[in-house]
C-alpha cells in the first residue's frame, strides 16, 4: 500500500514538473482518466470538459506527456478513403507499472478480475513490439473502421502492408475483423500476439505468436 502511494505522488510531481498545470484535487481525476483511456480512442473534448479546461490545452498536455514517454498516442491510419475510418488517436500509458499503481492492481488476482485486463495487456505487448520493430520501421499506426474492423498495429516497410493484432485469449481464432484488415489494407502478413506459447496459422498470411516471438515476428512471415 505504501509503495502505491509512493508511487501516484510521485506521478502528480511529475506532472507538475512537466508544466500541466492541474489544480492539485483533480491529478488523481486526470490519471484515473488516462487509465480509462488507455487502449481506447481518444475523446479530448471529453477530457476537455472533465477538468474545466480547452481542447487545446489537453492536447498540449498529451503531447508533454507522450515527449517525456509516459504515453504513447497512437494515430490511425486512414489512407482508405473509400471507408468511413476512425481518425483520432488511441492512447496508452507506456509504463504497465505505473497504470496498475493507478488502478490499485497489486497482484495478479488482481489484475485477472480488472475490467482493464485485456487493455492492459494490449499495451504492454504493444510496447515490446515496438521496441523490436523500431529496428526496421519508424512509424507505426492503427486502423479501425466505424463499423467495428480494426487491427491494433499496422506499418509500412519496403512497400508492403504489416499488422499485429494483440488478443488476451488462450487460442485466437479468425475473425470477420481481421478478414477486412487483411483485403482492405492488402496485408503482405498479420501477425496475432497472444500470451500462450503456441506458434500456428489461422489462414495463408495470418499467423498467431507468443508474445516473446514477436521480437523476429519476420521469422514466421
Amino acid at each position: 500500500m505504501e509503495q502505491t502511494s509512493s508511487r501516484k505522488r510521485r506521478c502528480c510531481r511529475v506532472v507538475v514538473q512537466l508544466g500541466i498545470t492541474i489544480p492539485a484535487a483533480t491529478l488523481r481525476r486526470f490519471w484515473m482518466m488516462l487509465c480509462h483511456y488507455h487502449g481506447q480512442v481518444l475523446n479530448s473534448s471529453e477530457l476537455a470538459r472533465s477538468f474545466g479546461v480547452s481542447d487545446m490545452s489537453v492536447r498540449r498536455y498529451l503531447e508533454i506527456l507522450q515527449g517525456a514517454f509516459v504515453v504513447r498516442l497512437l494515430q490511425p491510419w486512414h489512407a482508405n478513403l473509400g471507408k468511413r475510418l476512425v481518425k483520432r488517436p488511441k492512447l496508452y500509458l507506456r509504463d504497465s507499472g505505473l497504470m496498475h499503481s493507478l488502478l490499485a492492481v497489486r497482484t495478479t488476482r488482481d489484475l485477472a478480475a480488472n475490467n482493464k485486463l485485456g487493455a492492459s495487456w494490449e499495451g504492454f505487448a504493444l510496447e515490446v513490439a515496438t521496441r523490436a520493430i523500431r529496428k526496421r520501421n519508424e512509424e507505426f499506426f492503427f486502423w479501425a473502421t466505424h463499423s467495428g474492423a480494426e487491427v491494433d498495429l499496422f506499418w509500412r516497410e519496403h512497400g508492403r502492408n504489416w499488422a499485429v493484432e494483440f488478443k488476451y485469449a488462450d487460442a485466437p481464432r479468425m475473425t470477420a475483423s481481421m478478414a477486412s484488415a487483411i483485403k482492405d489494407l492488402s496485408l503482405a502478413r498479420l501477425w496475432v500476439v497472444y500470451p500462450g506459447g503456441r506458434t500456428y496459422n489461422l489462414a495463408r498470411n495470418v499467423t498467431v505468436l507468443p508474445l516473446a516471438a514477436v521480437a523476429d515476428p519476420w521469422r514466421y512471415a
